[in-house]
This record gives C-alpha cells, structure tokens and sequence, in this order.
C-alpha cells in the first residue's frame, strides 16, 4: 500500500527551484524587468536612463507634449516611442540636452505644442477668488491651498506655471506673473 506523503513531508523531497525559477517567482526575469535593466546605448540600464532624462525635464507637469507629465514622457523617450522635440516649456535648449543624453539628432522644440516662455508662476487675485476649488483640482503639482467657499493662494515656490490652472477658473481671477528669481521658484 502506497501512502501520500503529509504536506510537510512533501515540501521538504520537493526539488528547490533553480536560478531560472527564483528569478520567475521573484519578477527579475519578466519581460517588463528585462526591459528595465536593458543597457542603453550609452550602457547604462532604462531606469537609469529614464531618471536622467526626466531631470533635464522643467517638471511643469504641464501635458504640452502629450503625455501625463514629465515621467511618463522621459520614459516615452526612453523607449524610443517619443521625439525630443515635444516640450515647450523646455524650449530649445532642453530638447538639445535630451538629444545629447539620447545620441540622437537635435530638434527644435516643436512649435505647434505651444510657446516657450519664461519661468512664470501664477497668482490668484484674492478679491475675485470665490472659492469654488476648480484650480486646486488643476493643478499637478498641488501649489494651490485653500478651501471650499474660502480665498485661494498660490504656493509660489512650488508652482511650475504650466497655465493649468487658468481654463477651469469661473471668475477668471489667475494671472501669470515672470519669476523674479528663478531659482527660488518651482519653475527653475
């Protein structure tokens, strides 16, 4: 008469998992882990790649190029599915500098995406704000603070001035105002 092994018996003469196996189970050997420790052309892995290239990004969060934000887009980049040319806010300059990190041909930045302007921050006109709350729901960067029924106020160090903010307004009580000092602001 053969006899199943108890279950504590039968982990222990089960065979133990090779390199192969651990590496499935521990989510290092899945098509989307191998594709983010592949080596660039410059030999470094995509993480890595992605993450220089998102600091070169002015962070406005701002959508212009047609992703969710600066992230998404440095790793649009990264995976070859997406132009440099694609930031406004970045201008020239920053298309140039992610071209460089990418090996890839300079662009200009696209045009039709929208301007290139100076670091701005918004401000809200306190005497016209009514409270409704509609800019803080806009804003990407949470740089507005206020309540229901109650003034707003722009948080200008952490404002990246990416306009959000000025469409859903009822009152139209938002005006975009230059940086002073850029390096202060969130916008530099």
């Amino acid at each position: 008469m053969i006899t199943q092994p108890s279950s504590d018996a039968a982990r222990h003469l089960a065979p133990r998992p090779g390199p192969a196996q651990s590496a499935v189970r521990s989510g290092t050997n899945t098509p989307m882990a191998r594709e983010q420790h592949a080596l660039t052309p410059q030999g470094e892995g995509r993480a890595a790649l992605v993450e220089r290239l998102d600091r070169l990004l002015p962070q406005t969060q701002c959508g212009q190029c047609g992703y969710d934000g600066c992230r998404p887009y440095a790793e649009a980049m990264a995976a070859d599915a997406a132009a440099v040319d694609h930031c406004p806010p970045g201008g020239d300059a920053g298309a140039r500098a992610l071209a460089h990190v990418l090996g890839v041909a300079a662009l200009p930045y696209d045009r039709s995406r929208g301007e290139h302007k100076p670091a701005q921050v918004a401000v809200i006109v306190e005497a016209d704000c009514i409270g409704c709350t509609k800019c803080i729901q806009a804003c990407p960067v949470d740089a507005i603070v206020g309540g229901a029924k109650y003034m707003h106020t722009v948080l200008a160090d952490l404002c990246t001035g990416c306009e959000l903010c000025i469409p859903p307004c009822p009152v139209d009580c938002i005006d975009l105002q230059p940086v002073t000092n850029p390096a202060a602001a969130g916008a530099a």
